[in-house]
């Protein structure tokens, strides 16, 4: 059975889309699905090239290049007219930002970066890469102030990630038990986002060894634990930084970073600049 794609806007069964902005041969919208455990999977097809930013929950992605789970901070690609199908068998809903180009407009994007020689996606998922972070920050300001200028610039910028960042070499083999695993650790890690959470304590929670855990959730959701746990602590930080007149300081110890240093080192790191001067450009707004 086939149902349309979300790509159209509207609310198909329980996905709403939200049209953010939109131009010549390409559109932004905020999708935001409410599908369960027990709600049907149907199969779906890509319009126009997609590529989204997973900003909240985590399902699964199946498509001719196999089967992979999207959690916060992944990318997801789409070829136009290819087939894929979503789950949620491990969690209840998710919402995305997805940008929508026309085939020609990625080929224009191709043709001006150095080394890129196809526009096809050799894999369907970027994983949470600390480099996407600036990018997946920015998505999250677009949703919350959708604004025309800003939003074409943003897609040629996930348009560039994307036929960059495509993950080199064959995916390795994920079993369901693993993935349903590394899904339940994720929701934990949301949960508990700003506190502080050990290997052991994960692992145990799953029946797991440390070491054991660390490996699966490397394959699974693409990079580690701690690296995944601080991301997504920076990317709270990078939100709060831009919608609140908070102290840098008071912020960092609200996103769980015990020292003032450390997270001014650790979110220079990430994003390329101070925190006071990423606020300081969040306050001048793209127009």
């Amino acid at each position: 059975m086939k149902r349309r794609a979300p790509d159209d806007l509207g609310i198909v069964d329980r996905v709403r889309a939200r049209l953010l902005a939109s131009g010549e041969g390409w559109r932004v919208s905020e999708v935001v699905c409410r599908s369960g455990p027990r709600d049907p999977v149907f199969e779906e097809e890509h319009a126009w090239v997609s590529v989204s930013a997973v900003l909240e929950g985590s399902f699964t992605y199946r498509s001719k290049h196999g089967r992979v789970l999207l959690t916060p901070g992944s990318l997801l690609l789409g070829e136009p007219k290819a087939s894929f199908c979503c789950g949620h068998e491990h969690g209840v809903g998710d919402r995305c930002v997805a940008f929508h180009l026309a085939p020609a407009l990625l080929e224009e994007v191709a043709g001006d970066l150095s080394g890129v020689t196809r526009t096809g996606f050799a894999s369907h998922r970027l994983p949470p890469l600390q480099r996407l972070a600036p990018l997946i920050a920015d998505v999250q300001a677009l949703a919350a102030s959708p604004g025309a200028r800003s939003a074409e610039e943003l897609v040629l910028r996930m348009a560039g990630a994307a036929l960059r960042g495509v993950e080199a070499g064959t995916p390795r083999s994920v079993s369901t038990r693993d993935e349903r695993r590394m899904a339940e650790a994720v929701r934990t890690m949301e949960a508990r986002l700003v506190e502080p959470l050990s290997l052991g304590t994960l692992a145990e929670g799953l029946g797991m060894g440390r070491h054991h855990f660390l490996r699966t959730f490397r394959k699974v959701i693409g990079e580690s634990p701690y690296s995944y746990v601080l991301g997504r602590r920076l990317g709270l930080a990078a939100e709060r930084l831009r919608t609140s007149h908070d102290r840098i300081a008071d912020i960092a110890f609200a996103c769980g970073f015990g020292d003032l240093s450390e997270f001014v080192r650790r979110f220079g790191a990430r994003f390329g600049v101070t925190p006071s001067a990423y606020r300081a450009g969040a306050r001048l707004g793209p127009g």
